[in-house]
């Protein structure tokens, strides 16, 4: 057999073994939309099969041919009728069928309907409990111990020991058949939990993701336009007197404008999954500060920043400096829109080996509540939470305002 040959083979196959499955997934369907077209189908065939031969084929294996025809005949019916609810109640079909078969066997006629008992045994096996099986022998050993006993033929065992290792074969093989099927089951179960736990934790990172994302746009917007409106606003104060402040205040509001447009961009960038765009803006870090508290100063804020020991001497992972970056952002920004006129405001970033400290405080009034205010705060200790951080704020003794930050280094305990 030439390679060709044998692939078209194995095609052809392939292509009968799907044929069948798809022709048994449509019988099953059938089967399960309509059990009684099933049931009725083959009560009818056995039944027939049964009157065929009780219209004298019995004869010729019964030790008792003078057996009345009308036992004959009601025995083959209710050997078989019991059939139609074998799936349903099969204990119950068994003993209306077992008690048929012993009339049969002490009577001499040794109907061959009685082996039909074997149906309803495989799925006792196949749906039942195994001590089920144990009250099926029971009803199936008394005619096979009546009829070896009242017409023995040679040993008794002849006629008893074969007949029960079919009855066996026939359980075992629901048992295997049961078996499969609970294996079967239980994979589709698994895969169905599987599916649920992978839509949760889908479903998790998405609102994880949306978190971010919305504390990403609170810190960028809310920042970039309180700084825009203390420059418009400085900007007309001088645009009387000084015409060229307003100039320059002019010419910060358009470049805050377009840092915020970029941030804006970076950040929708990594929405559409644009690794580029994400590589090219790449987040803020502590080297950005001093660009932040620059603009900070240009919306009429004075800003103080002071370091304690060298960011470059005690590295931090870009999380953390991303977070560093943010609460010092928002803190500022609290205090352009709540500090006042006069309020000064003095960054401290402390680096030791085992923490990161950041303290933000300014000498404005303490910020009024008002609908809406507090989500800022709200984001800033979310984002110290994911680092194993904490943050404090809340109004000073002395009047003013101050945000405290600790992040723990990550080879330090928290």
């Amino acid at each position: 057999m030439t390679t060709e040959t044998a692939r078209e083979a194995a095609g052809t196959t392939t292509g009968l073994s799907r044929s069948a499955q798809k022709l048994l997934a449509r019988a099953r369907a059938v089967d399960s939309r309509r059990p009684w077209l099933w049931d009725s189908t083959l009560t009818l065939f056995w039944t027939g099969a049964a009157l065929v031969d009780a219209s004298g084929g019995w004869r010729n294996t019964a030790p008792d041919p003078t057996v009345p025809t009308w036992l004959v005949v009601t025995l083959s019916l209710a050997l078989a009728l019991p059939l139609y609810g074998r799936r349903r109640q099969p204990t119950a079909a068994l003993a209306v069928m077992a008690c048929a078969a012993l009339v049969s066997a002490a009577s001499g006629a040794f109907l061959q309907a009685g082996y039909l008992q074997l149906i309803p045994l495989f799925h006792i096996a196949l749906a039942r409990p195994p001590r089920a099986l144990l009250w099926s022998f029971a009803l199936l050993l008394p005619p096979l111990l009546t009829g070896a006993l009242r017409f023995p033929r040679g040993s008794w065992d002849q006629h008893v020991v074969p007949t029960l290792w079919a009855y066996a074969l026939v359980a075992l093989l629901g048992i295997a058949v049961r078996s499969r099927k609970d294996h079967t089951a239980a994979l589709v179960d698994r895969a169905r939990r599987l599916e649920i736990e992978r839509d949760q934790e889908v479903r998790l990172a998405a609102a994880a993701e949306r978190t971010r994302i919305a504390r990403e746009m609170h810190d960028i917007i809310g920042h970039n336009l309180s700084v825009i409106t203390g420059l418009a606003d400085g900007g007309r104060y001088a645009a009387a007197r000084h015409p060229e402040r307003a100039t320059q205040a002019l010419d910060a509001i358009g470049t805050t404008s377009r840092e915020a447009l970029a941030e804006l961009r970076r950040l929708l960038g990594v929405l559409r999954d644009d690794e580029q765009a994400a590589a090219r803006d790449p987040q803020p870090t502590l080297a950005d500060l001093d660009t932040l508290i620059t603009g900070v100063r240009k919306a009429g804020l004075p800003v103080r920043l002071e370091l304690r020991d060298s960011p470059t001497a005690q590295p931090l992972t870009p999380g953390a400096q991303l977070t560093v970056y943010r609460v010092v952002q928002e803190a500022l920004t609290n205090t352009l829109k709540h500090a006042g006129q006069g309020a000064t405001a003095t960054v401290t970033l402390t680096y030791t080996p085992e923490e990161v400290r950041a303290e933000i405080t300014d000498t404005g009034a303490a910020p009024t509540p008002s609908p809406g205010q507090g989500q800022g705060l709200t984001g800033m200790r979310e984002r110290a939470a994911l680092y194993d951080g904490t943050l404090e704020s809340g109004p000073l003794p002395t009047g003013g305002w101050h945000v405290g930050l600790r992040l723990p280094r990550e080879d330090s305990p928290s």
